[in-house]
């Protein structure tokens, strides 16, 4: 089982985030945290990097639900969801599958909120 599922775009990297962000609106998430990495590396590093955004999504009423059946899954969120430029000049955006970074935790509470969320997330993915 993969740990993510991605498609590749053929659009600007800005472009792209837009999309994305815009998907996951109409999906019920919000984007709670960005980690530009390329940033992140020259300040940190000095070293460039292509492109590469992390974008935090949550979508409050599933990230409560899990909160309820798991007090520890705070340790596992927000949704990740990364914008990236690919070395053909083309962009891939990748999201995190749910599904498969919750099996470890044993709650059929929790499988089955993920199960919502993964359909969600490929939604997303599907749309741009």
């Amino acid at each position: 089982m993969s740990y993510y599922f991605s498609k590749a775009l053929n659009v600007s990297f800005e472009e792209a985030v837009t999309r994305v962000t815009e998907e996951l609106k109409k999906q019920g998430f919000g984007i709670l945290t960005q980690v530009d990495v390329k940033e992140t590396l020259k300040k940190k590093l000095n070293v460039d990097f292509r492109n590469y955004k992390i974008l935090g999504a949550c979508n409050p009423p599933f990230a409560y639900r899990a909160l309820q059946a798991e007090d520890k899954i705070g340790t596992m969120l927000p949704c990740n969801v990364i914008v990236q430029e690919t070395g053909a000049g083309g962009v891939e955006v990748s999201a995190v599958d749910p599904v498969a970074s919750m099996k470890a935790v044993e709650n059929p509470a929790l499988a089955e909120i993920a199960a919502e969320i993964q359909n969600r997330l490929k939604k997303v993915i599907g749309a741009l």
